[in-house]
């Protein structure tokens, strides 16, 4: 599985970012409002200011919010995974799509339920119903896709 420990979300950047640029714009107009020598001109000004970066702030806030991270999209299309279970008296065949390379393909089957990993985060559980007594017999794996021939012991 992926980990994102270390990783800072658009969230965390935003809550970071956005105090520094708001005293750096207020401090630039307050610079400005020295020069112009009225004291009422500059205190409109700094509030004015202030006003606006409070309300750019909200915006860039609800923007980075209502992107959508790229992993909930892979939950997604992964809930369209499709499999065959093809059940006979003494064996079944499981076929599948599962991505990745031969090497990276890992399965296993325990207590009734069938594991499935693939490569980049790729992850199936499907449970059998009657596999408490079988085993993985055979493993064929070809252009992206898995059969399993899984027989009674």
């Amino acid at each position: 599985m992926a980990s994102n420990k270390g990783a800072y979300s658009t969230e965390q950047s935003l809550n970071f970012v956005i105090p520094i640029m708001l005293l750096l714009f207020v401090g630039i107009i307050y610079v400005m409002s020295q020069r112009s020598g009225s004291g009422f001109v500059s205190f409109i000004l700094i509030g004015a200011a202030a006003i606006t970066m409070i309300f750019w702030a909200k915006v860039l806030k609800k923007m980075a919010k209502a992107q959508k991270p790229k992993y909930m999209m892979r939950e997604q299309e992964s809930k369209t995974w499709v499999y065959d279970l093809i059940k006979g008296e003494q064996e079944f065949v499981f076929v599948a799509e599962v991505p990745g390379p031969e090497d990276k393909i890992m399965v296993r089957l325990i207590e009734g339920v069938l594991y499935v990993r693939g490569s980049g985060g790729f992850s199936k559980e499907v449970p059998i119903e009657g596999s408490s007594d079988m085993q993985i017999f055979d493993f064929k794996y070809r252009n992206g896709v898995l059969t399993l021939r899984v027989k009674k012991l």
